[in-house]
């Protein structure tokens, strides 16, 4: 598998943001870390290795980036590296697990003019579970149970509707919350947008060995 190595000064953060890649070819796909982990997390948990058929058949790229959810809760500058390197022509998506999962899905309903579409494997999408009762307009617009509901701005709307890959997926197991998964889904259905929603057993809990079931099977029957 081609792994590559790379980093570029982002502004907003004042230093440097390392980035790994892995593959040749293919639509890219943008790995957000859980929490507070770092860019080589789903290197280390072996979900490049469970996605290695599907990469080393050029059916993917992988871009891992660094987690600043402390600092910045997102990052906004990867796409124009990516574009910098491949083709602005390449179709775009987010992925993320746990934490990783609102990050995935936020950035993408935030731009979906660069963004193509978002995997969220086991998230809430309600901010106010990671804040610890802190609450204001940062929040809020960060936080897409929030602000998807009033979400009337056609610019977004009819960019987010055009997608065909927004994919939320949950176990039922232990530190699952399905619960959070359905209620966006319905969200996003009041909104007239479409989804893939799938509640997986009550076997299927919050750890890795879940998301590198998820993942791959994701990529082979949905793209």
């Amino acid at each position: 598998m081609n792994k590559s190595f790379n980093s570029w000064y982002s502004p907003a953060l004042n230093k440097e943001m390392p980035i790994v890649s892995y593959g040749h070819y293919g639509f890219a796909l943008l790995l957000i870390p859980t929490a507070a982990a770092d860019y080589l997390e789903y290197d280390r948990f072996q979900l490049i290795d469970a996605l290695a058929p599907q990469i080393n058949a050029g059916k993917l790229r992988v871009y891992s980036i660094d987690s600043m959810n402390k600092e910045s809760w997102m990052n906004n500058e990867m796409v124009p590296e990516h574009n910098n390197t491949t083709s602005q022509d390449i179709m775009i998506y987010t992925c993320g697990a746990s934490f990783g999962a609102l990050h995935a899905m936020n950035l993408f309903l935030k731009r979906p003019d660069i963004i193509n579409g978002a995997i969220s494997l086991s998230g809430v999408y309600n901010l106010t579970e990671y804040t610890k009762g802190f609450w204001d307009d940062q929040v809020f617009y960060n936080s897409p149970e929030h602000y998807m509901p009033s979400l009337e701005d056609t610019f977004y709307l009819d960019k987010i509707k055009a997608s065909h890959h927004i994919h939320i997926f949950t176990g039922s197991g232990a530190h699952e919350d399905p619960g959070a998964a359905k209620r966006f889904a319905s969200i996003l259905y009041q909104k007239g947008i479409w989804y893939d929603l799938e509640v997986w057993g009550d076997d299927i809990m919050h750890d890795w060995p879940t998301w590198r079931k998820m993942l791959p099977y994701i990529i082979e029957h949905k793209f």
